[in-house]
């Protein structure tokens, strides 16, 4: 499966006490289909941690370009929520959600676990000096023991802040943002865990990143566009 296309929204939250299994049940059967569905969006991972202090749930959608995410078809579906959606959202906590340009990748397939690593650019010409060491860092940090794939993004902020009638429907939130995120798919939880302090020195070592904030997840659904149409 792997994440297709070349961007990605990645999304983390938190979900009001007693109504996580409502969540799951209308995420697996309606809003992650729904999504997938919308032209350009190719593959969706829902990211699971119920031990995490914050952001117990993340998603991530990997779509042809960043254009799919304020696309005139995604925006229909944002401006007229399901019934289900409409339930659902007000229980939403701590909404983070950012579309990325894929900048780089290394690796195959999907693994069991997941980890973000979000980071600040570290000043003047750190966007430039990222995009020239990209490659470079997601090859190395796929080479360390337990990583199966590595992708790194660049924050679309002015894409995905378009506000929508689903924005209305949450409570008011102001999460901290983020420049960059590497996302690393792992073998087991325990070796991503392992591998993840020198996944932030590498990063560090490129001077362009900094500020890393990490949260590590089971992969806990995943479908793809081509299940959408496939026959049931």
């Amino acid at each position: 499966m792997g994440l297709k296309g070349s961007a990605f929204l990645a999304i983390w939250h938190d979900i009001a006490e007693g109504a996580h299994r409502e969540y799951i049940e209308w995420h697996t059967r309606e809003h992650m289909p729904e999504r997938l569905s919308v032209p350009g969006f190719r593959t969706g991972k829902r990211l699971h941690d119920p031990a995490a202090g914050r952001y117990v749930f993340g998603t991530i959608y990997a779509g042809d370009n960043v254009e799919v995410f304020r696309s005139a078809a995604y925006l229909e579906r944002l401006n007229n929520p399901t019934p289900w959606t409409s339930a659902v959202a007000p229980s939403f906590r701590n909404f983070l959600r950012v579309a990325c340009d894929r900048i780089a990748t290394a690796g195959n397939g999907d693994g069991g676990s997941f980890a973000t690593i979000r980071f600040d650019l570290a000043g003047p010409g750190a966007d430039a000096t990222l995009r020239a060491s990209a490659q470079g860092l997601v090859q190395s940090i796929l080479r360390l023991p337990g990583v199966c794939c590595v992708h790194l993004g660049m924050a679309r902020t002015e894409v995905s802040g378009v506000r929508t009638r689903e924005t209305e429907l949450r409570s008011a939130m102001s999460e901290r943002g983020f420049d960059a995120v590497v996302l690393i798919e792992g073998s087991c939880r325990a070796d991503l865990e392992a591998a993840l302090p020198q996944a932030e020195r590498l990063a560090a070592a490129t001077g362009a990143m900094t500020s890393p904030l990490v949260n590590i997840y089971e992969t806990a659904f995943s479908l793809t566009s081509e299940d959408i149409r496939a026959p049931a």
